[in-house]
């Protein structure tokens, strides 16, 4: 219905400047150089008479020939038939201005006789009759120029309105379809958790069944209207974080710092669990010691956000194998989502792998 409303704006926004445009460009003209007015009620007519021939022959042109022909690459067709058109369109209204607007006797006489003195004093100079052809081809080939290079310019404009259109389609669809795929992935590596915890400790399998229900609750519901709090994505956060503890020994150094205080805004869901997930999947060390730290900042319009924890990695600078279809799907995402906008940092050095994320949400580019 958004979409019908907006057809039917632009297509009112449309008449109205043709109307404007015929006021300006044609009819106030021609009452300029005739020097009438609206109280003298035959000039009126006879503009109004002009403007209606033209009009015919613009609108001939701009609704059909130019889309039909001109546009289908049929340009000898289009010139014939529109050079038809104009001499068609000048023998009828000739026709129809000497039945609607004789001139009177006297005046018909004396422009006779001038005729006549021009004709005897000068040979070969064109007649008022002439001249009025001349003029109303001239004025028929640039109303129909103007008709050919304003519906080209409204078919540039229409293609370029139907290319964002499906860009966006195809955004809605892709993204859609990337957060479907994070859904099920998180839940197979979270149920993994919790059948492990089953046999170690019953309550705590119990307390994740329950931070998983509020992670679904998430969601099922809040995440798929499109855009969530930064609040709510933060909270969810947590909630995967405490459910992570659970597995985890005293060799485990978890650190997280989530800000008390920010801004509140609006940012798309389940953007930085991968990126947590995969700490948690190789940062885990149940033979020595080994770390994970979270973080999220927010200065203004933009999100800083980092993980590290260690990693067998080397020095090298190779990356540490990601948790499946996870990370790359953050990666087509943040492309999709914030284009110019963000940088991905991920390093592995000193067996330290770190990810470093940070997002414009305001109109700066990065």
């Amino acid at each position: 219905m958004k979409r019908i409303g907006n057809i039917r704006e632009r297509k009112g926004r449309g008449v109205l400047l043709h109307i404007t445009g015929w006021i300006i460009l044609f009819i106030l003209p021609q009452f300029l150089v005739t020097g009438g007015g609206f109280e003298d009620l035959r000039t009126t007519l006879i503009v109004f008479f002009n403007t209606l021939v033209f009009g015919i022959i613009f609108y001939v042109n701009y609704l059909w020939l130019i889309p039909l022909l001109l546009h289908k690459g049929r340009w000898p067709q289009y010139v014939v038939v529109m050079l038809a058109l104009v001499i068609a369109v000048q023998f009828a209204s000739n026709i129809a201005f000497r039945r609607a607007f004789p001139p009177p006797p006297a005046v018909e006489q004396r422009i006779r006789e001038a005729e006549q003195r021009g004709h005897d004093k000068r040979k070969g100079r064109p007649s008022w009759a002439r001249m009025a052809v001349y003029n109303y081809f001239i004025t028929a080939f640039l109303v129909t120029g103007f008709a050919v290079g304003l519906r080209s310019v409204e078919q540039s404009v229409e293609k370029e309105r139907e290319i964002k259109e499906l860009e966006k389609e195809k955004l809605n669809s892709e993204l859609a379809l990337l957060k479907n795929q994070v859904s099920p992935h998180f839940f197979f590596n979270t149920l993994n958790n919790i059948y492990s915890l089953i046999e170690i400790n019953k309550e705590d399998a119990r307390e994740a069944v329950l931070s998983l229900s509020k992670m679904m609750r998430y969601m099922l519901y809040e995440s798929e209207q499109g855009n969530t709090k930064l609040s709510r994505e933060l909270e969810f956060m947590k909630v995967y974080i405490d459910l992570m503890k659970l597995r985890i020994n005293d060799k485990v150094k978890l650190t997280v710092d989530f800000p008390e205080k920010y801004d509140d805004i609006d940012i798309p869901p389940l953007l930085f669990i991968p990126f947590i997930e995969n700490a948690f999947k190789h940062g885990v060390s149940y033979q020595k010691s080994s770390f994970i730290r979270i973080g999220l900042s927010k200065e203004g319009d933009v999100i800083y956000f980092r993980t590290a924890n260690s990693s067998n990695g080397g020095s090298n600078g190779s990356s540490q194998p990601d948790s499946g279809i996870g990370l790359d799907n953050v990666r087509k995402r943040l492309a999709l989502l914030y284009p110019g906008k963000h940088e991905l940092n991920i390093a592995n050095k000193e067996s330290v792998y770190s990810i470093e994320l940070k997002i414009s949400t305001g109109n700066k580019t990065i």
